[in-house]
């Protein structure tokens, strides 16, 4: 399993990687935030694909960073979402709102 992390790429995507879990989700958190506030896009994708493993944690973090882009008064929506995240996801009746663009 690789190292988990958050970065911004060339197009202005969060690219949100590695395994989602309670050891590494404060740090991600807190990357995030600092990405979020710093973008100057009106508008922001967070992109899962490279998101090899996650728990509950890693639907927090997706909703922390909504939150946070709300904040900022910028859209956000969420991109291949893992399998295990969705699932999760329904059963926390998540799905609409992580769906939202």
């Amino acid at each position: 399993m690789s190292e988990s992390a958050i970065r911004i790429s060339e197009t202005g995507e969060l690219l949100l990687s590695g395994v989602l879990d309670y050891r590494t989700g404060p740090n991600l958190r807190k990357q995030g935030q600092v990405l979020i506030k710093s973008s100057k896009a009106p508008a922001l994708v967070v992109d899962c694909s490279a998101v090899e493993k996650s728990s509950s944690v890693g639907l927090s973090l997706l909703l922390c960073f909504m939150r946070d882009a709300q904040v900022a008064g910028k859209a956000v929506s969420i991109r291949a979402m893992p399998e295990d995240m969705r699932k999760i996801a329904q059963v926390s009746e998540l799905t609409e709102l992580l769906a939202r663009p």
